[in-house]
This record gives structure tokens, sequence and C-alpha cells, in this order.
């Protein structure tokens, strides 16, 4: 079932999945882009934590630098709503004095189950990767 542009709804194991592929195709190619990552990188294979960060860190678009625990947090929440404003979510409001982008919620977030979650997430993940060319 069509719910969004080229996302869709189906189920697995009695599980609703929102995603623009199925899991088993979501499932490779997240393997395999923790795997492109960690080579490039020269570092252990990335979580989901990990790819939040770097996406938030390219979206801030000021280079990467140190960052306090707090400032790491705020990665993963510009990356959270950037991957979010893929599907309608989040808009962007703009960026304050110091360059950081913000984010409005523009319609409520459906409540998914954990496996849904993590499913829509690793989708949302690879399709950014994926439109910047990496």
């Amino acid at each position: 079932m069509l719910i969004a542009p080229n996302h869709y709804i189906f189920k697995q194991a009695g599980v609703r999945i929102f995603a623009r592929m199925k899991p088993a195709e979501i499932n490779l190619k997240f393997t395999a882009l923790q795997d492109r990552i960690a080579a490039d990188f020269d570092n252990e294979k990335p979580d989901i934590k990990v790819l939040l960060f770097l996406i938030g860190v390219q979206e801030l678009g000021q280079g990467p630098r140190k960052f306090n625990k707090r400032q790491k947090e705020e990665l993963m929440h510009i990356a959270n709503c950037k991957l979010f404003s893929q599907m309608g979510f989040y808009e962007l409001e703009g960026q304050d004095q110091d360059g950081w982008p913000h984010w409005k919620l523009v319609k409520t977030i459906p409540n998914y189950a954990i496996l849904e979650q993590e499913m829509l997430i690793k989708s949302l993940i690879i399709t950014y990767f994926e439109e910047n060319g990496y």
C-alpha cells in the first residue's frame, strides 16, 4: 500500500513495515553501507547512532570537529529531522546565528513498533546516503 511518495506499508510476520524497500533488501543494503563506511573510515562497523551522527555533521555543514555530548545529541536530532523530512514530517525553519539548522514538526509521526522503527530508520539512512552519492 502506497502511503507517501515511494514509501510502502506491508506486513512481514504480522509487523507493519513502512519503507521504500522490503526488509531483506533494507538489511542487505544497510549492512553494505556499514561495511563501506567502516572501510572508508578504517574503523569498526557503525551502528545507527553513529550513522545519524555522520548525517548530522553533514547537514550542519561545518566540517568535522570536536563536539560535546549535547552537540552530538543535537546532531543526531538534526539527522532525524532531515531523514523524516523525506516523508513530510519535518520542515527546515532556518538556521540560528551559529549556523545550526532548526526544524519544525509539520505532522505527527505515527507510533511505530520497535521493529518498524528500526526498518524505517535504516531505510531512510540508506536513501540519504544514496541520494548524496555515497
